[in-house]
């Protein structure tokens, strides 16, 4: 029900016009709450338009999702972050477990830090895709997103910037994993494991598990981001944002 009266104010002007006349659509239930018609005009204070109503979704993801990037390609932005650190490849966790107890601890340690630091220079090419994807909104998805469930914008997001994302993400992180000795680390240590008598050896592929796992760690701070716009939509400080999430808590 919170999520509801949050974004009722901004449900109500998203009335479908019929004519220039001002007719419109009745709007659909939104859980158990029949919405009522929005006005057709505006005024201060009162109901705002169609196209305010999707600027000011578009301004809230936007800002939502600059917050995540940017947090993700800070340093540490992954590494120390158990939601989205990028762990030693789980099928070659063994060669982590095995080397660990020959005293290679400090070597597997380094890789897994050099393997975050990759997913953290590449998230800074993150931004502008998201934010290309956010603009291209159509009232359709705006509309889609406000009475869709909770992660109905990460859902449209992944819809529609995972493979650029993946394009863009898999040369940046090869040159990160390259800058920051991962792959080097990786390759010493397989080798190493690969060189113990009666092992299965490993074969992974670097990049592609640490642009997969990397691409999923932003999805999940853009989902953070949409929980905290929605639970919390009159945090946000423009003037456009309070005109349409204005609503006050209960």
């Amino acid at each position: 029900m919170k999520k509801i009266h949050y974004f009722l104010p901004f449900a109500l002007v998203l009335g479908l016009q019929l004519s220039a006349s001002a007719q419109v659509f009745k709007l659909p239930k939104i859980g158990n709450i029949k919405l009522p018609i929005p006005s057709t005009t505006t005024t201060p204070g009162s109901s705002v338009s169609q196209d305010e109503a999707a600027r000011g979704l578009k301004e809230a993801l936007t800002q939502g999702i600059s917050k995540g990037t940017d947090q993700a390609s800070q340093q540490d932005g992954f590494y120390l972050n158990k939601l989205i650190r990028i762990p030693f490849p789980p099928d070659a966790q063994r060669v982590a477990n095995t080397l660990r107890t020959i005293g290679l601890g400090s070597q597997v340690d380094r890789f897994e830090l050099s393997l975050n630091r990759g997913a953290e220079d590449a998230a800074k090419s993150a931004k502008p895709i998201f934010i290309s994807a956010i603009k291209a909104l159509t009232f359709k998805d705006v509309w889609g997103i406000l009475t869709g469930e909770k992660d109905a914008a990460t859902n449209y997001l992944k819809r529609t910037t995972s493979q650029q994302l993946t394009t863009a993400f898999k040369p940046i992180i090869q040159q990160s994993l390259d800058k920051v000795n991962a792959t080097r680390y990786y390759t010493d240590l397989t080798m190493r494991y690969n060189q113990i008598p009666l092992v299965k050896p490993v074969n992974t592929d670097l990049n592609s598990y640490a642009t997969g796992k990397a691409i999923d760690g932003l999805f999940t701070l853009v989902a953070q981001e949409e929980a905290n716009i929605r639970e919390n939509p009159v945090a946000r400080t423009t003037e456009l944002l309070r005109r349409v999430f204005g609503g006050s808590k209960s």
